[in-house]
């Protein structure tokens, strides 16, 4: 697994304190980018929280799956979660260190009390003095949250006091855009009540004590009664639960919850991602699920087709222009703006999407902009199979038959056969997972050679 280190530079801790106007939550911002350009601390929030006990938790859900690991729970991980500013929200994001679980905490314009909330995208400092501080928030008491550098506090500044340095896996930053791929296929296939949701949730087993999971294999559920009834196979209407343990974040707010949705693609037998939501006073906590504990969303493959033409790269350049730190985008709007159609203004998010640029709200339906402060290009550049692809096109490895191709890789050959969208391929990887796992290495180079992608780059 290819490796880089992110450093995260704090003007100082994140702290909860008093202050003239009661208890103060402080999140510090480190580096990140704003509709003025980059920043070394943005300031995004300055006013009071709605659901004090609420937001607190929810943050500290977004922290557990920011320090968890589902799969292999003995390596370390741990990655300040992401803000974002949307004008009139704020979200902040996380990745489990396993890459299989993504998580989100929506705090609307209702549960924010104070001034228009900012524009731009930053990690933010979430420490363990902290997380137990946090904790301690029992009552809805008053409680000021300020996201950002104190305004009065910018002169007195020499520089960060506060350094982290975290390893940012190549499989996180491809985590993030698979996640929102995924989510922007999804559907809702269940509400419960809150009442119903705690007992559900609930009910759900626990990974034991060694970190072992408590289930292993794919498990579905269903709608039935005002609540979800586990089925053994994938039936109508059903959403798959891989690994239910991975949901015990969501216990950090279940006491005030007022529903719990159901979000997932269409059964067809495989095991496949889902998102489970609660909605909270004046906010959202978003968890969504890889299709197995073991199987992190960086291999799902669902970005590579967007990533293998030269049409989607120059419309995402084109559509980014047009993005402005909306909370919402619509496609159709940006088609009409960009003189483009849907259906390539959605590969040119789903491009975007691998940069981090955007992201996806399965409760308004929409994307939403937002620039992680990764290396915009760095997921493009290591993803095996796309390098793989690119590397066999550009080595003249493809040779075209009508509607079938032959791709030499090494002393093999494999027979790629197009119907319509789709491809088969005679290689393992095809035979394993049909498709399900995106496009093979053999497939996606005939697509760039049929329609003429530059390849050179990837010949390394």
């Amino acid at each position: 697994m290819t490796r880089s280190v992110q450093a995260l530079a704090y003007a100082r801790p994140s702290s909860l304190e008093t202050s003239q106007v009661g208890p103060s939550l402080g999140l510090e911002t480190a580096g990140g980018l704003t509709p003025r350009g980059a920043e070394a601390h943005p300031r995004f929030f300055a006013g009071f929280l709605s659901a004090p006990r609420t937001a607190a938790r929810g943050l500290l859900a977004v922290a557990d799956v920011a320090a968890a690991r589902y799969y292999q729970r003995t390596l370390p991980a741990s990655l300040d979660p992401v803000v974002t500013g949307n004008g009139d929200r704020l979200r902040f994001e996380s990745f489990s260190g396993c890459c299989g679980v993504y998580a989100r905490l929506d705090v609307l314009r209702e549960g924010l009390d104070g001034q228009e909330t900012g524009h731009g995208t930053t990690n933010v400092d979430v420490n363990a003095p902290l997380r137990e501080a946090l904790s301690r928030i029992t009552a809805d008491d008053p409680l000021h949250l300020r996201v950002g550098r104190e305004e009065m506090a910018v002169t007195t500044l020499d520089g960060p006091v506060v350094e982290k340095k975290v390893p940012l896996p190549d499989r996180w930053l491809r985590g993030f855009a698979e996640a929102q791929v995924a989510s922007a296929r999804f559907d809702l296939r269940a509400e419960l009540t809150a009442a119903q949701a705690v007992a559900f949730l609930r009910s759900l087993p626990r990974s034991s004590p060694s970190g072992r999971a408590a289930t292993r294999g794919a498990r579905w559920v269903v709608a039935s009664g005002g609540s979800l009834r586990p089925t053994t196979r994938p039936v109508p209407g059903s959403v798959c639960l891989p690994g239910p343990e991975r949901l015990v974040a969501l216990q950090r707010v279940l006491r005030d919850a007022t529903a719990l949705r159901v979000y997932g693609p269409v059964a067809d037998g495989a095991a496949a991602a889902s998102a489970w939501e609660v909605v909270l006073p004046g906010m959202r906590l978003t968890l969504t699920l890889s299709p197995d504990s073991a199987r992190g969303f960086s291999g799902e493959g669902g970005v590579l087709e967007a990533l293998a033409t030269d049409d989607a790269a120059a419309d995402a350049e084109l559509v980014s222009v047009l993005l402005a730190w909306e909370p919402r985008i619509e496609p159709a709007s940006l088609a009409e703006q960009a003189g483009l159609s849907v259906e390539r203004v959605r590969a040119a998010l789903t491009r975007l999407g691998t940069a981090g640029r955007v992201g996806y709200d399965l409760a308004d339906a929409a994307y939403f902009h937002r620039e992680l402060p990764y290396d915009a290009d760095r997921a493009e550049r290591h993803n095996p199979r796309l390098v793989a692809a690119r590397r066999l096109a550009g080595e003249g490895a493809v040779s075209l038959d009508g509607s079938r191709a032959t791709v030499a890789s090494g002393d093999r050959r494999y027979q790629v056969r197009e119907s319509g969208s789709a491809f088969t391929c005679t290689c393992q990887w095809w035979a394993d997972y049909r498709g399900r796992r995106g496009p093979c290495k053999h497939a996606l180079a005939v697509r760039m050679v049929r329609r003429g992608a530059t390849v050179a780059e990837g010949v390394r």
